[in-house]
């Protein structure tokens, strides 16, 4: 990985680094950054905490404590070649950092992609913990729909070569989870694609791609069904639903589920932006999710 200390984006990304070590032995990084009422933001794939760095910025200055971990094998955690990279151990990682690291007690809940289902994953085991839940074009249930773009990164061998030969899947998305013309900016682009520059480094980029249940004996179908089956430890939570309605993966039908299981969540669609919301909307999303937040 090229040296992040002097790459240009990092002045997009001016956090400190802090590593918690995982009982298999690896590090996973995160930031912890402010003081106050703990916010947890849990990104997906294939981004890392760079997709909340304007984020942590809002809510450190507005008063909360924002802890943003990378999930193993993405960002600036260790990126282990024999790891499973299953939903379940993402979830273990996660309840590690938070209550045996950090040893916390109660938090809030910021998700993303595949956040979405490794937060909820986290919540639905224990609800007392979490307070309030901000959900972003992601899901924490089954729906019977898988784009052709992420299907074929699935394909054994082409979808190795493709996504961690060639970073197929991460480059696409700097231009097509995104609705800004050109795609994103030069810096912006490369702060995404930094953590994923060799075949190596990839590996989560595909695993993840990988570990989608479509079919009932894959492993992590039981895991999803469980995470699903937690959502109603979580239906008295404050729920806020933010969503690209542009987003070619999370589409509207996911944000349709998301509001038949929790009818009393706030909701606001974004007709213009794309997956990446943070990056297509975020002078409307950063103050609406601060403000969501601070109600106590």
């Amino acid at each position: 990985m090229s040296d992040v200390a002097t790459a240009p984006w990092r002045t997009l990304y001016p956090y400190a680094s802090h590593y918690a070590p995982l009982p298999g032995g690896q590090r996973l990084h995160y930031l912890d950054e402010g003081s106050g009422p703990v916010v947890v933001l849990v990104h997906g794939n294939p981004t890392w905490s760079f997709f909340f760095r304007d984020l942590v910025r809002e809510l450190r200055d507005a008063g909360f404590r924002v802890i943003a971990p990378d999930h193993l094998g993405c960002g600036l955690s260790d990126k282990p070649q024999a790891w499973d990279y299953r939903l379940a151990g993402h979830i273990a990682n996660l309840e590690f950092l938070l209550w045996e690291h950090l040893r916390l007690e109660q938090c809030d809940l910021v998700v993303h992609d595949w956040g979405g289902a490794i937060g909820c994953g986290v919540a639905g085991r224990a609800p007392a913990r979490i307070r309030r839940l901000v959900a972003m074009n992601t899901a924490a249930f089954r729906l019977p729909r898988c784009p052709w773009r992420i299907r074929v990164c699935r394909t054994p061998v082409l979808g190795a070569l493709a996504v961690r030969g060639g970073n197929a899947f991460a480059r696409a998305a700097v231009w097509m989870a995104t609705t800004q013309p050109g795609g994103l900016p030069p810096a912006v682009r490369a702060g995404y694609l930094a953590p994923y520059d060799s075949w190596a480094n990839r590996i989560a980029t595909l695993r993840f791609v990988q570990d989608i249940p479509l079919a009932p004996s894959h492993p992590t179908r039981a895991t999803l069904e469980a995470v699903e089956q937690g959502l109603t430890r979580l239906a008295d939570k404050p729920l806020l639903l933010l969503w690209g309605m542009r987003d070619f993966c999370f589409t509207p039908a996911f944000l349709a589920e998301w509001r038949r299981r929790f009818p009393a969540a706030t909701v606001e669609e974004f007709p213009n932006a794309g997956h990446y919301l943070l990056e297509d909307a975020r002078d409307k999303v950063l103050p609406r999710i601060r403000e969501f937040l601070q109600q106590r």
